[in-house]
């Protein structure tokens, strides 16, 4: 089974299966694939069980400045407790954003439902704006059914056809989680002016004019030519797909920042400093379902 042929393959220009550590799969880091996909700089994919999930939930918390965090699960569902956006859970179509502008700690703000057996996500990094790179942090935490859908793609990030995710977000980026059963085609037609256009496939298999397997990032060429994909394997084809309008600015990186100047890096790294030595004096905030919000 093929792509019925259409007008123009969109090529694929890079691929990679990144680098493991574990349960995570590095698969793109500002120093190297998000030189090229910027404003999308970072991505993990996670795969776990409940005995490695709990190996997870004693990292360390961490700052970062300068950049949005997304995370996406794909299967499984992660809790959340937070005094300013409540409690839940997230699953296949929800998200947290994280907006860390000006600081923030974390890393242990999401904990995994006792009920399920695996998780398997993404976390991705995006490069925020000048005017936004030092603002207050913003976290929201929605659930899947307030992310809406166009067709088998729910829109996570930015607008897609007029349908407008409620995370946000800086203008110009779209970040969608798809779904493809075994043999159904869909196409991606990029807004104006999106001329990055990439994708990372968590499950399945999928045909874009050459075979995309699990596990796998694809880079597509430079433009904004429709992507049209189909499912060709037996199982359903699970992945995220992200195209923007490229960031304009160098990426100046710290250990746990990127910012678009030298001078908007070092406020970065100062405010994390000084919320670092807060953290330390504010004690244990675990809540009651173990999570530790975001400090900011």
């Amino acid at each position: 089974m093929g792509l019925s042929s259409p007008a123009v393959v969109r090529p694929i220009v890079r691929r990679t299966r990144g680098d493991g550590h574990g349960p995570i799969t590095r698969l793109m880091s500002p120093s190297d694939l998000g030189q090229v996909l910027k404003p999308f700089v970072f991505m993990d994919m996670f795969d776990a069980d409940r005995k490695t999930v709990q190996a997870m939930a004693d990292m360390p918390v961490h700052p970062h400045s300068g950049v949005a965090t997304v995370t996406v699960p794909v299967e499984g569902r992660f809790r959340y407790h937070d005094a300013e956006n409540g409690s839940g859970t997230i699953g296949y179509g929800g998200v947290e954003w994280m907006r860390a502008g000006s600081g923030v700690w974390h890393g242990k703000e999401l904990s995994a439902d006792p009920d399920v057996a695996r998780i398997l996500g993404f976390q991705l990094w995006l490069s925020l704006p000048a005017d936004q790179e030092t603002a207050p942090p913003v976290s929201r935490y929605i659930e899947a059914q307030d992310i809406p859908r166009d067709g088998p793609a729910h829109i996570v990030v930015g607008r897609y056809n007029r349908v407008q995710s409620p995370v946000p977000a800086p203008e110009g980026i779209n970040y969608l989680l798809v779904t493809l059963i075994p043999g159904q085609q869909w196409t991606y037609v990029p807004p104006a002016g999106h001329s990055v256009g990439w994708l990372a496939l968590a499950e399945g298999e999928l045909q874009s004019g050459e075979s995309i397997q699990a596990s796998e990032l694809v880079i597509f060429e430079t433009g904004e030519t429709p992507i049209t994909l189909e499912a060709t394997s037996e199982q359903d084809a699970v992945f995220v797909l992200g195209s923007a309008v490229p960031h304009p600015h160098p990426l100046h990186l710290g250990r746990y920042s990127v910012h678009t100047s030298a001078t908007a890096l070092a406020v970065g790294e100062r405010r994390i400093i000084e919320l670092g030595k807060k953290l330390k004096e504010a004690g244990d905030r675990r809540t009651a379902s173990g999570t530790i919000p975001v400090y900011r």
